[in-house]
């Protein structure tokens, strides 16, 4: 890691004398989770190179959506912490600054993590969290979880009880739910959005009508036909009868653990069974830390984020904090003797980051009108896909085919 020793920052400083507002000190915004482990890492700076540092705690939704405002205005933030499916609009906005040391020590991360954070080749972000779904199930009901979907529907089937409210297997699909969908999609090779020569996204490469998506949704309503998939179940109804026990399977993330925990469920976590031989790939989302393009003080924001935030210590601090799989590899090798950690990070490294782009706001009520029309039995799965598919080029702007 590159260091910056007490000689070289006034020479930093100097570098932005008369550039800003407030040259020589460093603004961060961040949500009231982050805020007191951003609050010593400011007190820490500061004692040792004399910079002062504002912690400026913002809701985590509106970050975004400020910065768009203040970033321009001269009143933005130098650092920022969120999401990476910000980046898209914010890149194209010309709001965030690429982040060059990151290039040096992106080995020290989880790898879906650093491909979030970049743009074609150029890294945006430096990640602190990942998170994607994986199966949990109650080890009371299923003892050993499926390697297979096949074995999974076996195994569902046999629990199943509709009228004693028992079921073997439930996911919030049908509410519908596009993002709990995709990893039966990209198992047998479907995709939201495909890649340019760049290695950016192509908003107008769509294949959720695809060979491969179709036959990750004739699989989900294969599931609604034979009983195993109830058409009407939604996340409250999966959590609420896997936390009363009377769900053997479900597919979710993370953020259900808490709950899981509270309500005495001996679970366990396991990645997503394979599809017909395929690994299904879920949605990875990850956070972490930007530089707005409007700094007055980039280069003491990027010491402060390799010197400060790129630390052991600094990534177990966020993940006690709020406990998401940490992206920074020393730090998640420390908390891996937790299964749950294991789980999330084995189904994280099989994932894919969620599309970024700013065209990503187009596709999610087409897609999930689509899964509505399939698990009603409304419309056959292919027609369902192709006219989604149509309504996304319309309302992103690409031609049809």
């Amino acid at each position: 890691m590159r260091k910056f020793g007490l000689a070289v920052l006034p020479v930093l400083l100097m570098g932005m004398l008369g550039l800003g507002s407030v040259p020589g000190k460093l603004i961060v915004w961040c949500d009231e989770t982050r805020a007191p482990i951003m609050q010593e890492l400011a007190e820490q700076f500061t004692a040792k190179y004399g910079v002062p540092v504002e912690i400026q705690e913002l809701g985590f939704g509106d970050i975004r959506d400020r910065l768009g405002i203040a970033g321009p205005a001269g009143e933005g933030p130098d650092i920022l912490i969120g999401a990476h499916d910000w980046l898209g609009q914010l890149v194209a906005n010309g709001l965030l600054e690429p982040l060059d040391f990151m290039a040096d020590i992106k080995d020290q991360f989880v790898p879906v993590a650093v491909e979030a954070f970049s743009y074609g080749e150029t890294i945006y972000g430096l990640p602190y969290a990942t998170e994607a779904i994986a199966l949990i199930y109650n080890k009371d009901l299923v003892p050993e979880p499926p390697a297979t979907f096949e074995e999974l529907i076996e195994i569902a089937k046999e629990l199943t009880d509709p009228e004693a409210g028992q079921y073997g297997f439930l996911s919030n699909i049908p509410q519908p739910d596009p993002y709990h969908s995709f990893p039966f999609i990209s198992a047998f090779g479907g995709y939201v959005f495909g890649k340019s020569m760049d290695g950016t996204l192509n908003p107008c490469d769509i294949g959720l009508d695809k060979i491969g998506a179709l036959q990750g949704v004739e699989l989900i309503l294969r599931l609604v036909n034979e009983g195993v998939l109830p058409p009407d179940c939604d996340y409250a109804t999966m959590t609420g009868l896997f936390n009363e026990g009377r769900a053997g399977m479900i597919l979710t993330g993370p953020w259900a653990v808490g709950d899981i925990r509270k309500a005495g469920i001996n679970f366990g976590i396991a990645k997503i069974p394979t599809m017909a031989g395929n690994t299904p790939r879920p949605f990875v989302g990850v956070q972490g830390f930007m530089l707005s393009a409007f700094s007055e003080n980039k280069a003491l924001a990027k010491v402060f984020l390799e010197e400060f935030v790129a630390t052991k210590d600094t990534m177990l601090a966020l993940y006690q904090r709020d406990p998401r799989n940490p992206a920074y590899l020393a730090a998640l090798e420390e908390v891996s003797s937790d299964p749950v950690v294991q789980a999330f990070a084995a189904s994280a490294a099989d994932g894919v980051p969620m599309p970024s782009i700013p065209e990503m706001a187009g596709v999610w009520v087409a897609w999930g009108d689509a899964l509505q029309l399939i698990v009603t039995q409304q419309q056959d799965p292919a027609s369902a896909l192709k006219d989604a598919v149509a309504r996304i080029r319309e309302t992103i702007g690409c031609p049809g085919l």
